[in-house]
């Protein structure tokens, strides 16, 4: 078969015409996605089109909440912080307003693995190296910048987390000055001197109270995931039993005690939201 080559002049006239349709195609217009803004503020709720509009409409706060798998003594889930914070995280973006929550970042430190250490010696537990946990929270962060937020706020559950998000939220806060963008450490969510405080002014004791798995945190659990706490399971230590993981006494725990404590964490993490200027 003879080849024909093709005329110079019948490529540029075809290169012509594509370029013709292309910048036709280019000046129609683009009919953008749109959404109502969301009845809802946890993010994985929501579509992306849905978050565009809410950031549109001004919702430019998100919270970042970490809790931890971690052992509780044998009355109380492995996931206490995961569902306490979770809980209270969705009351402080409402009431606070313009605020959404991201997905909770359940892998938090838990002490060494070799040797075990804290709550590590006790099976169930997962923890992950500080390194590990400041890389998360940066990942997140960074996310959550491309997307339009310009505030990202770490509120965490568990008491090993505070000081790596506090320095992860310093650095990226300073990195990100001159963009408008900061990260908060919301130190007051996770303070509980008023909470015990106020039981001992009620007639609790200090070692009932504890600092671990105990009155507080059982009550706590039980007003935003009853069926994670079963008080029968706990008996006082005595001399000669197995370690529990508890510190405290968790037996007086109740629903109602849980949700007027945990009413103290949020209105205090909401004053203190709402307490941040745009120069913060």
């Amino acid at each position: 078969m003879k080849h024909v080559p093709i005329r110079r002049e019948t490529l540029i006239a075809a290169a012509a015409a594509a370029i013709t349709v292309a910048a036709a195609l280019l000046a129609l217009p683009v009919r953008s996605l749109t959404a109502p803004l969301p009845d809802v503020v946890a993010l994985e709720d929501m579509t992306w089109v849905e978050v565009r509009s809410a950031l549109a409409a001004g919702y430019t706060t998100v919270l970042v909440p970490t809790g931890g798998v971690e052992q509780n003594g044998p009355h109380m889930i492995l996931g206490k912080h995961d569902y306490i914070v979770a809980a209270a995280a969705r009351r402080i973006a409402k009431d606070a307003g313009h605020t959404l929550v991201a997905p909770t970042i359940t892998y938090v430190p838990e002490g060494t693995t070799e040797p075990p250490s804290g709550h590590m010696r006790f099976p169930g537990t997962i923890g992950v190296p500080d390194s590990v946990f400041a890389g998360i929270l940066e990942g997140a962060a960074r996310s959550l910048k491309v997307a339009g937020f310009k505030t990202v706020v770490f509120i965490g559950d568990h008491g090993q987390s505070q000081p790596v998000q506090a320095a992860v939220a310093a650095r990226l806060t300073s990195d990100w000055s001159k963009e408008g963008v900061r990260v908060v450490q919301l130190a007051a969510y996770y303070d509980d001197s008023a909470q015990t405080a106020r039981l001992l002014s009620e007639g609790y004791s200090r070692d009932e109270i504890g600092v671990h798995a105990s009155l507080i945190d059982s009550s706590e659990l039980l007003s935003v995931h009853p069926a994670g706490v079963d008080l029968s399971r706990f008996t006082p230590p005595s001399f000669g039993t197995e370690a529990s993981g508890v510190n405290g006494d968790p037996r007086r725990a109740t629903a109602a005690l849980g949700a007027s404590l945990l009413d103290m964490r949020v209105h205090a993490a909401v004053a203190a939201l709402k307490s941040l200027s745009p120069s913060n």
